[in-house]
């Protein structure tokens, strides 16, 4: 039996498409006709260049037409990306080629902050510069990795903090994209605004959107402005963003409810949703937000649009092609269609990681009569205060909710007789000098037991942050 190839797969369902509009970047558009034929000759050039099925091909480039043109190229011979992000800091960028032993790197020259080596010349008709350079990697040695087949290899430091590199082969993608459709509902009639990183949100998403003969409409910088000129130039059907978006769009003055009148679906996806941001949202321009939950070695198991009161971290039933339990200490075990196939460093296929098909997604949650979920926290952020658990992302809701407050961050202090005492970073809204900590500490008063109020607050300008945009806890 054939195996699919997902890049083939996407032309095989547009057939009947090809004159309909794939993509939009600053103005240019490509058809799904013209999308398979710049492919096809990207696909060439690097098979010329000795790009062979099982290679692994770092690619570092902008969010574009171009960064879709060589991730579908890449696929079409059977390789593996290993996605690198543009803004990871340099140390980053060098280090993933090396952990994940790739045999090419495909970069953007404009990104390069220092010249590569063994560059091969290419000339692939794009509107960047790509080059193509040739890195010598280990002979292949793991079990059942040829049998695989990998498409993407997603550095990552997984649930428990090791480096490790997700691995997602062509099946995978299919089942991933199918179960997520259960909750999107892509179909060819959307036209879809895309503000986030594609070196982080590709696979659930863009080729997902590109299955069902979406057109994607790429919103580059400022993205408050883009996001505008997007709303304003397209019959925009769905937004695809994280809080921070939705939050330029509630502040923008250039844009009000009428320019919404096509949207169906705003869904707020790779942080946790504020009820701040719900509500400011909902306010403005009458539209509820949508909750994604993604977790990358499972997919897109939860879509939440809640309605009516705002409860922080509920996520509801998952989708049909999921099922969630809960062990005795709150730990999210989910499984169902498109679990990632294991872990690339150390080598890992997923079977060894599950039980009975179950992975741990080291976060806390409980389970309503209903079997609906509600997120508590992370297991490994959970602070123990004299035996007592507060969950940080508790904590933030309510800070957050504080009008000098934009931003927290909530972490536990040793102490040698409480054993953690909770304590928060603050960044304050534009504008506002000085924290008013009484006032605070009232405000926290009002809305959350006593041990769980920090016992210090700190004001920094901004918080740490993964590359994702995700805050990094201590």
């Amino acid at each position: 039996m054939s195996r699919i190839n997902i890049s083939e797969l996407i032309f095989q369902e547009n057939h009947a498409r090809l004159d309909k509009v794939a993509l939009v970047d600053s103005g240019v558009s490509v058809s799904y006709g013209d999308l398979q034929e710049r492919v096809k000759q990207v696909a060439e050039a690097l098979s010329l260049r000795h790009v062979k099925p099982l290679h692994r091909v770092a690619l570092l480039c902008h969010d574009s037409i171009d960064y879709v043109i060589l991730s579908l190229a890449v696929l079409s011979l059977d390789a593996a990306i290993v996605p690198i992000a543009p803004d990871l800091m340099s140390d980053e960028r060098q280090s993933i080629p090396e952990r994940m032993d790739v045999h090419f790197i495909l970069a953007d020259l404009s990104l390069l902050q220092a010249p590569l080596e063994n560059i091969l010349p290419l000339s692939l008709g794009l509107k960047r510069t790509i080059a193509l350079s040739v890195r010598e990697a280990a002979p292949e040695t793991r079990d059942q990795y040829a049998e695989m087949r990998p498409a993407f290899i997603r550095f990552s430091s997984g649930t428990t903090g090791a480096s490790k590199g997700v691995v997602l082969s062509h099946e995978t993608i299919r089942d991933r994209t199918d179960a997520a459709n259960d909750g999107l509902q892509i179909t060819p009639e959307d036209t879809i605004a895309w503000v986030l990183s594609m070196s982080f949100h590709f696979v659930v998403t863009i080729l997902l959107f590109l299955r069902k003969g979406a057109t994607i409409i790429i919103c580059g910088n400022p993205i408050q402005d883009a996001m505008v000129q997007a709303l304003k130039n397209h019959p925009i059907t769905l937004i695809y963003a994280s809080p921070i978006h939705y939050r330029l769009l509630t502040t923008s003055t250039a844009i009000s409810q009428e320019h919404f009148k096509t949207l169906r679906l705003a869904v707020s996806t790779a942080v946790r949703l504020p009820e701040q941001v719900a509500k400011d949202f909902f306010s403005r321009f009458q539209i509820h937000l949508a909750e994604a939950y993604g977790v990358i070695e499972v997919g897109l198991p939860f879509l939440t649009q809640q309605i009516g009161e705002f409860h922080p971290g509920r996520l509801g039933k998952p989708l049909p092609a999921y099922t969630v339990r809960c062990g005795e200490d709150g730990t999210v075990y989910l499984r169902g269609k498109g679990l990632f196939d294991g872990y690339f460093s150390p080598w890992t296929p997923y079977p060894l990681h599950a039980s009975e098909g179950w992975f741990d997604t080291g976060d806390l949650g409980e389970l309503d009569a209903d079997g609906g979920l509600t997120l508590v926290g992370r297991l490994k952020a959970v602070i123990n205060f004299a035996g007592m658990k507060i969950f940080p992302q508790e904590v933030e809701e309510v800070l957050n909710q504080f009008p000098a407050v934009a931003e927290s961050l909530v972490y536990g202090e040793p102490h040698a007789e409480y054993g953690q005492l909770p304590s928060a970073q603050l960044v304050l809204t534009p504008g506002t000098e000085t924290l008013n900590e009484p006032e605070l500490l009232t405000f926290c008063k009002k809305h959350l037991s006593t041990h769980k109020i920090p016992k210090s607050f700190r004001c920094v300008d901004q918080l740490p942050k993964t590359a994702s945009g995700k805050i990094r806890r201590y």
